[in-house]
């Protein structure tokens, strides 16, 4: 295809820069346009720098543009045949340089090409889009085309309109003249109504056509209400819904507000026809008249239209959430949240009129021990345009609470059913009414089912059911979704795990963290396709351990204090201990990799591979890592810190290469603290750096706790001056046990320690050992990290502080 038709087939937008490149006297647009199949073939390159050909290709322009005149005039076509005989003349001042001619015709070529280019690349990109997305841009460019052939019918109607207004006038004038002149003569008065009867006809005809255009319009109008209702709102409710749990879909509102908007002017416009023809009728009207046996029906169909469209434009734009809470629909009794609404027809007449108000569970269940709640705070404001970014016509509703009734031992039911607290879900109303051009409707729009606790420790719980709600059901009415719930299937549920991390660091869980999940809740598998997630596995087996305490615990853990390094990819983190062991033992000495800890909430780990006397790969792993020991000391702090006394008890550090091969301090460099010594915020109160050395236990030294990991050492941590291991004197040192479970001060004193009920039993001022740290894989090493500071305890207690 020739380049300059290429061009006229782009879409709009590679258009409108065509029309900028062109808006300029060098080479008119028309010149262009015309000759374009003669210049595409020229050799301008060559006419650029020869005089002679430059001259000769320059003398057949003229000659073509005389020929393209031939053919306006042929045509009849003056203003043609004027603007070409001016570019001809334009083109003289060419005369003495036509090289320069020959430049400027290859610069506008390039720069066509230029714009194909962009053309070319941007159909390219559009192609590697996901199918999903494809499959959105087509569906928004068939509305496009249907709201485009909608707003023509509109137009066609009213120059409809204007016509029968004027055909109708017509009539009436001549049939009003002639009542006025009285003629007399028979035969005059017969040709007269004959006349008059030949306009009746025309004007029914014209009735006639004009009701069945304004038909045609109502079913365009019903086929895009259909689409905008029954698709695009549904498919948006269902996005805002994965949005809450955590999904990165588009919730914007503004494109449905868009043709929510349009579409509410056309069925205005149709009433407004309506009307008109009904004035029509008023002044001429007939027997069998069209309009007066159509209009009623045309009417109430363009009514019940419009309500419906008006009755699903009334939405909840952002869903009830507290300010400090962890996401959107759980709620806490005598805590404020927000919720905002939008009606999605925006009327700038309609601004600070309408006025919104809430209440709460309209529709409650009769359940035994269900809840019931008053709203308090100010329940009622007005749509305004002043509160919305994009100027949508929206009421925000800030300062809201909840407060439960008082009803004996909760509310009573005809049902038995049982639900916990954090299984209930409530729905919170709003209401306003909609007055318009002799229209009035009531408006109803609800929250998506939120969970209503009564104290931060039903929290987590709370979230698990607005997870599970969200993930599973599209019917967000269905109160009594967990008295009976499904099953999520495994590719929904790993999904919906990814979200969690993506919303909460911007960076999701790959295949194979999914798959160490997945091999975690079913056991090894082939496929884990076809495997199903309970509710009851998900948020009750084990109890108080259940798995979404386990995974929330590491989420939380994750936001905030790992965020950075799980965002730069540095923590493998869901990863089992057979395959930690069978990743590292394939690497060099040093390499190292962290992952989250199976049996410890909220902990973290590294484990190393180290080679043995006989020249074996032997990997080794340290207890897990808390929030406690977290909120104190920088995880990179720890890694960069962290040593084992070798032989001849000089400290080293284990930790040499981030799995597979990354050197630790390229990995982690970025992280570390720039202070050192009195400097550093976490070490204030000691005079040299925090070192982090730990020692092998002999065999002979194990307490009776480890008798049933034989292949198991132990390691201490020891803060010590100078790099060098501090021994106690006298009585029992100041000790920092890193545990299994979180101890209230990482930093124990002797009576702190002495009275801490979760402390584990020392057999030595040094060691100790947990039997319950991955007791199933006795091939891995694990070390105890226990602290001795050789300052006083007084020092100790304040270093952290």
């Amino acid at each position: 295809m020739a380049q300059w038709d290429r061009l006229t087939q782009l879409p709009d937008a590679y258009k409108q820069q065509l029309d900028e490149l062109y808006n300029r006297d060098a080479l008119p647009m028309d010149v262009r346009h015309y000759l374009s199949a003669w210049i595409e073939k020229q050799e301008w390159q060559r006419a650029a720098g020869d005089h002679d050909f430059a001259m000769a290709l320059f003398q057949v322009l003229l000659e073509n543009l005389d020929i393209q005149h031939s053919r306006f005039v042929q045509e009849e076509a003056f203003l043609l045949q004027h603007n070409i005989r001016r570019r001809k003349q334009d083109f003289q001042i060419y005369l003495d340089d036509p090289c320069s001619l020959a430049n400027t015709i290859l610069w506008f070529l390039e720069k066509e090409k230029d714009i194909l280019k962009s053309a070319d690349l941007a159909e390219q990109v559009q192609l590697l889009h996901v199918a999903e997305e494809a499959m959105e841009t087509s569906n928004q460019l068939d509305i496009e085309r249907k709201i485009a052939g909608l707003r023509n019918a509109v137009e066609c109607m009213e120059r409809t309109m204007s016509c029968l207004e004027e055909q109708q006038d017509e009539f009436d004038f001549k049939y009003q003249t002639y009542k006025m002149e009285a003629v007399v003569d028979e035969a005059a008065q017969r040709k007269q109504m004959n006349v008059f009867q030949q306009l009746i006809n025309s004007l029914d005809e014209c009735r006639k056509s004009t009701l069945l255009e304004l038909n045609k319009l109502l079913d365009r109008t019903d086929v895009l209400i259909g689409i905008l209702v029954k698709k695009e709102l549904v498919e948006w409710q269902r996005r805002q819904q994965k949005a809450c749990i955590g999904a990165p879909d588009n919730v914007c509102l503004d494109q449905l507000e868009k043709w929510f908007t349009f579409v509410a002017l056309c069925l205005f416009r149709v009433r407004e026809f309506l009307d008109k023809l009904e004035e029509l009728v008023g002044k001429v009207s007939y027997e069998n008249d069209p309009v007066k046996s159509q209009k009623p029906k045309m009417q109430k169909r363009a009514d019940t239209l419009l309500k419906h469209l008006l009755r699903s434009s009334f939405v909840v734009e952002t869903q009830p959430s507290m300010p400090q809470g962890k996401g959107p629909l759980v709620l806490r009794t005598n805590v404020q949240f927000a919720v905002k609404t939008r009606l999605l027809v925006k009327f700038p007449e309609l601004n600070h009129s309408m006025k919104v108000n809430v209440c709460m569970d309209r529709e409650a269940p009769q359940l035994k021990g269900y809840r019931r709640f008053n709203v308090f705070g100010t329940k009622s404001k007005a749509l305004n345009m002043a509160e919305s970014q994009s100027g949508g016509m929206v009421a925000d509703f800030r300062h809201l609470t909840l407060k439960e009734q008082k009803c004996g031992g909760g509310g009573k039911g005809i049902n038995d059913i049982s639900l916990s607290v954090t299984e209930e879900l409530h729905i919170i109303y709003f209401d306003t009414l909609f007055e318009m051009k002799g229209l009035s409707i009531e408006l109803q729009a609800s929250s998506i089912p939120v969970v209503i606790i009564s104290n931060s420790s039903q929290q987590q719980s709370a979230c698990a059911s607005v997870l599970w709600f969200n993930l599973l059901s599209v019917d967000t009415k269905d109160v009594m979704f967990f008295a009976n719930s499904p099953s999520a299937t495994w590719p929904q549920f790993g999904e919906m795990l990814s979200w969690q991390f993506l919303s909460a660091t911007k960076r999701g869980l790959n295949e194979a963290q999914l798959e160490m999940i997945a091999q975690r809740l079913f056991g090894k598998q082939k496929t884990y396709d076809t495997c199903k997630v309970t509710w009851s596995k998900f948020s009750k087996e084990n109890t108080p351990d259940t798995f979404w305490v386990w995974f929330d615990g590491i989420l939380v853990m994750v936001k905030t204090y790992l965020e950075d390094l799980w965002r730069d990819g540095l923590i493998m983190g869901f990863v089992s201990k057979s395959k930690e062991k069978h990743l590292l033992k394939k690497k060099q000495r040093g390499t190292f990799l962290l992952r989250f800890s199976e049996s410890v909430i909220g902990g973290i780990t590294f484990s190393w591979v180290e080679i043995d006397m006989n020249g074996e790969p032997e990997v080794k792993t340290v207890q897990p890592f808390n929030k406690v020991d977290l909120s104190q000391i920088p995880f990179q702090e720890i890694i960069r810190n962290f040593q084992i006394l070798e032989a001849e008890n000089i400290p080293e550090s284990p930790l040499l290469y981030l799995y597979p091969n990354t050197p630790k301090d390229e990995a982690f460099g970025k992280y570390y603290s720039a202070q050192k010594g009195s400097d550093n915020l976490y070490l204030q109160y000691i005079k040299t750096r925090l070192m982090f050395v730990s020692k092998e236990k002999p065999p002979e030294a194990r307490s009776p706790m480890s008798s049933g990991m034989e292949q198991c050492e132990a390691l201490e941590l020891i803060h010590g001056l100078g790099g060098e291991a501090a021994e106690p004197s006298g009585g029992s040192p100041s000790m920092l046990s890193l545990r299994e479970a979180g101890d209230p001060e990482p930093m124990l004193s002797d009576s702190l320690a002495a009275s801490d009920d979760q402390a584990p039993t020392f057999q030595s001022p040094f060691y100790f050992v947990d039997p319950t740290i991955f007791p199933d894989d006795p091939v891995l090493h694990d070390f105890n990290l226990t602290g001795f500071n050789c300052l006083s305890p007084q020092s100790c207690g304040s270093i952290f502080q």
